[in-house]
């Protein structure tokens, strides 16, 4: 496995670069890029047939920058700078394990003060260039598009809080033994909790700019698959624990064809050093699992790529409001409650049926889906119905 993008271009190019970029941390960041490509693309479709519209915004020019303004600018510049510098000046302590290092509270603070400062006064310093004798209240149009920005970064930090909520809730007897461990880890995140928090928090956002839910819903659908997919590589590509059950089975002969690691897979130097030593090994990622597991991160990375694909070729021709929604939500529903049949995640019991927090949740995303495919024909039956011509 390649636990850090150094260690994946090595073995592609044979070339060793320093820097310890997480391969699961490129790949999310990958996974928000094509999201926020896609979710662009869409809401400007949208704008273009109608469905959604720019609107107004009031903003007061000539104003100096308030004590707010400058908060807010100076937040990201102390963790740019207490981050960046701690890392470079502890960076026996960020190589061994970068995750750990950006997720805890360790950095330089002198030099996120000074950066955060300068942040601080760029805003400050801008507004005054423009500043009026009497500042004035103009309006202009925004366009939804234009809202990605604040969309990217508010689902991101809610989606992170959800992601650790839920995980924190599947592992609650963890919890209680360690609290504080398992709330700051760098490890533990379920990507249900991520998706539900984001989307409530995109959903928000656009019904505050006056925006149909349902339209909404359709407009992100596509992005959201498409971000799970590439979500996907990364976990595969680093081994970061979201593999499958251990794989008992030969591989069918009809299969043969395949590389033997898409049947079962060992995942040697994962990230997160599960399973045994690997002999010889010399490194912080010098483990693999005793037993051959299913791929699951392979499998719902190739199915949900290949269902973004479909969704994106077939969304010109799906006119009706909350079809691509509804879709979005059975065929995702359908793919995470099967795949959790191989998955090893946490099993709970209720009236005797087993079932995991994320297969419950497909589960409930497959049945909200077909519902609504099933409101969508009955309006569709009484919509005809009324319009039949009386004899």
């Amino acid at each position: 496995m390649f636990p850090t993008i150094g260690d994946l271009i090595f073995y592609l190019f044979h070339m060793r670069i320093g820097f310890p970029i997480q391969t699961l941390g490129f790949f999310m960041a990958l996974a928000f890029l094509f999201a926020y490509i896609v979710f662009t693309s869409e809401f400007k479709r949208y704008e273009a047939i109608g469905k959604i519209n720019a609107f107004k915004r009031k903003v007061i020019v000539g104003k100096p920058a308030s004590a707010a303004e400058m908060t807010i600018n100076f937040l990201p510049g102390f963790l740019f700078g207490f981050k960046l510098f701690g890392a470079v000046f502890n960076y026996a302590i960020f190589a061994a394990n970068p995750r750990a290092y950006i997720l805890s509270f360790q950095g330089n603070l002198t030099a996120g003060i000074l950066i955060g400062g300068a942040f601080a006064f760029w805003i400050y310093n801008d507004r005054k260039k423009f500043a009026l004798p009497k500042p004035q209240t103009t309006e202009y149009s925004v366009h939804p598009y234009q809202l990605m920005g604040l969309i990217v970064f508010s689902v991101g930090f809610f989606g992170f809080i959800g992601a650790k909520l839920f995980d924190i809730v599947e592992h609650f007897g963890r919890l209680k033994y360690d609290p504080l461990g398992t709330i700051f880890s760098a490890n533990g995140f379920a990507y249900y909790g991520g998706l539900i928090f984001g989307a409530l928090t995109y959903l928000y956002i656009g019904n505050r700019h006056h925006m149909k839910l349902v339209h909404l819903a359709d407009i992100g659908s596509p992005g959201m698959m498409l971000a799970y997919g590439i979500g996907r590589i990364g976990c595969q590509l680093s081994g970061d624990g979201d593999w499958g059950k251990v794989n008992m089975h030969l591989k069918p002969g009809m299969l043969n064809w395949l590389p033997d690691w898409m049947w079962a897979f060992n995942y040697p130097h994962n990230a997160i050093n599960s399973g045994m030593p690997i002999p010889g090994c010399i490194g912080n990622y010098c483990n693999q699992l005793a037993n051959l597991v299913y791929p699951t991160p392979f499998y719902e990375a190739t199915l949900c790529i290949g269902m973004f694909i479909l969704m994106w070729a077939f969304r010109k021709r799906i006119v009706t409001p909350g079809f691509m929604f509804f879709l979005y939500l059975v065929l995702n529903g359908t793919e995470r409650f099967l795949i959790e049949q191989i998955r090893i995640n946490p099993v709970y019991h209720f009236l005797g049926l087993p079932f995991t927090q994320a297969g419950l949740i497909g589960f409930l995303m497959l049945l909200g889906g077909l519902t609504g495919f099933a409101t969508l024909i009955i309006k569709h039956r009484t919509h005809q119905h009324k319009h039949l011509p009386v004899l």
